[in-house]
């Protein structure tokens, strides 16, 4: 679970909710036919754009906005790739074949695969390239969702105040009801805003941060990927990696371990 998405709900809804229990009017901020049209419309307009094969994901994108699971470091990662390299320069490239069927990364399964049939470098980095190029554009459809979301949400909340707008002028002979509508008007904005920047955005923005994160380890892969096709010593491949590695990481990473591995090879 990403408790920053849990501690960042908790800190907006009771931001919100003190403002609105200091004004003691929170129990007029629950409108049922505001939300109705709010989320209903929102819901509609995205279904009217996108299609069936982009919607059937948004569970799946929930579910990791929320469950993100176990993310790899960079630091583990490089560590993973130089104990590959140093494994393929004592032993011989055929011992990729025992790697190859323990891994649990596609990705990295799939760059040593593509060593161990000798296909060459040009093509590894082509192939591999284009499959990052594909994810990219694979998560930013679900991205760009969510993003339309939070553009229709609060287009569906002036429209909310339109209908209570146009009850108020109604029912003006009847001043029982004109509350009543005008919570519908006043409302339904409320909704359209919350959701926009409480719920779409911030969903949108995780998700995406979540798929740079994965595409960041997967081109320092293909760094190392080609390093141990070249037999090319430890020391080096840490010193590449370490390009695409921030001065936190490079402080953490290691890239010692790796030298001193090389001095007794």
């Amino acid at each position: 679970m990403d408790f920053m998405t849990i501690f960042g709900w908790i800190v907006g809804l009771g931001a919100i909710g003190c403002v609105l229990q200091a004004g003691e009017t929170w129990k007029f901020f629950f409108n049922f036919r505001a939300a109705v049209l709010v989320f209903g419309g929102t819901l509609g307009a995205t279904l009217i754009t996108y299609p069936w094969s982009i919607i059937k994901r948004i569970p799946f994108s929930l579910v990791q906005f929320i469950f993100p699971g176990f993310r790899q470091s960079p630091d583990r990662m490089m560590a993973t790739l130089l104990n590959l390299s140093n494994r393929a320069r004592r032993t011989s490239m055929e011992s990729l074949e025992v790697d190859l069927r323990q891994t649990k990364d596609y990705f990295l399964a799939n760059g040593l695969k593509m060593i161990a049939d000798g296909f060459p470098a040009e093509m590894i980095r082509a192939n591999l390239e284009k499959e990052i190029h594909f994810t990219r554009l694979r998560h930013s459809e679900i991205a760009n969702l969510f993003r339309n979301m939070a553009t229709y949400a609060p287009i569906f909340g002036l429209l909310g105040t339109l209908v209570g707008v146009v009850e108020v002028l109604l029912n003006l002979t009847d001043p029982k009801t004109m509350g009543m509508h005008m919570a519908v008007a006043m409302t339904a904005t409320f909704y359209g805003i919350f959701g926009a920047n409480f719920l779409f955005l911030p969903i949108s923005g995780k998700l995406n941060a979540y798929s740079e994160q994965e595409l960041f380890l997967k081109e320092v892969m293909i760094e190392g990927i080609l390093s141990i096709q070249r037999q090319e010593v430890p020391a080096i491949l840490s010193r590449r990696l370490e390009a695409y590695l921030n001065r936190n990481s490079r402080q953490r990473n290691p890239s010692r371990a790796a030298e001193s591995s090389s001095e007794n090879l």
